[in-house]
């Protein structure tokens, strides 16, 4: 049996000598994001897990990794092992497992990006409780699908809703991420945004990750972003550029906005409308035309995942203060 076919908690783990420790967190499958900010004692429960790898510093800064669309990864855990190294804990979260999810990459409504980003949110919450760890430098690290976690779960309208206002993130890292969802109040207050991305990626819109962090910069917000030319999706992984054939993307579909409420507005339409899921932005998204099948991922030469690592460590020593 192969270690994509066993379940992440399942799988002993041992990272710069420091063994993963299992940790539960009860987090929630919100239809959308307007469940999360107004009926939340509606979302169906469950217990999600990841594994928390300590520092060597007490209370220890931590990284919360949010892997992709594939699932964890053996580039993440790669990820988590350079943190460990600089002394930062790492938590490696994996939304899927619980909900019976293998991969998304062909159909990413089987469950929503609302959950994505509350999972976040919600691990941060319960590791900010350990005592081992310094509630005041948790950031998060999210790839692809975990990218676009990482970005609302940066975005007050959600995060006060979900850990109370002013709590939350100190710093996120969005890799290579998907911004189809985006809140008319991009406003992330004090937590500090890094992208990085190619400008070749086939998954994700460039363009719309560069409207969203203008956006953050407009609003009072410290957001950066590191165009890579030439890049492909997952450049930080040093495997050879490798076609997804069953991928189902839609890059260049219109960006759908989020009310203050939590609400959908549809490209077509002015209104929010409490009712829009994922699916139907999804279903739109493809009779309009824009959806395609098949896409690319991994490095073309060994200097971009080296790029990739070391403005990551960069960008997480001068956030975290390491």
């Amino acid at each position: 049996m192969t270690d994509q076919a066993i379940r992440f908690r399942d799988r002993e783990i041992t990272l710069n000598g420091i063994e993963g420790c299992n940790i539960d967190i009860r987090s929630a499958s919100p239809l959308n994001y307007h469940q999360v900010l107004n009926d939340p004692s509606a979302m169906p429960n469950l217990t999600i897990d990841g594994k928390l790898f300590l520092g060597s510093n007490s209370p220890s800064p931590l990284i919360i990794v949010a892997p992709g669309s594939v699932g964890v990864s053996d580039s993440h855990l790669m990820h988590a092992e350079t943190f460990l190294r600089e002394g930062i804990s790492a938590f490696v979260l994996d939304s899927f497992g619980a909900r019976n999810v293998v991969k998304t990459v062909a159909d990413q409504t089987q469950f929503s990006f609302a959950a994505s980003a509350y999972d976040v949110l919600i691990a941060y919450r319960r590791l900010a409780a350990l005592p081992e760890i310094d509630e005041t430098r948790i950031g998060a690290q999210g790839h692809s699908r975990g990218g676009s976690a990482v970005m609302t779960a940066a975005t007050r309208r959600f995060a006060d809703v979900v850990v109370g206002e002013g709590r939350g993130l100190c710093a996120i890292l969005a890799a290579y991420p998907w911004c189809g969802h985006q809140f008319l109040d991009p406003r992330v207050g004090d937590t500090a945004v890094h992208v990085l991305m190619g400008d070749a990626d086939e998954w994700c819109s460039p363009m719309q990750v560069q409207g969203h962090c203008q956006a953050i910069r407009l609003s009072g917000g410290k957001a950066t972003m590191h165009l890579v030319g030439g890049a492909h999706h997952s450049f930080d992984r040093p495997t050879p550029l490798e076609s997804i054939p069953e991928a189902k993307i839609s890059p260049a579909a219109p960006t759908a906005y989020i009310a203050d409420t939590g609400a959908f507005i549809h490209p077509l339409k002015s209104e929010p409308d409490p009712s829009l899921t994922d699916r139907d932005l999804m279903v739109y998204g493809l009779k309009a035309g824009f959806g395609k099948t098949g896409a690319r991922l991994g490095s073309q030469t060994p200097d971009e995942p080296k790029l990739f690592r070391e403005e990551m460590l960069a960008f997480w020593k001068a956030a975290l203060g390491v």
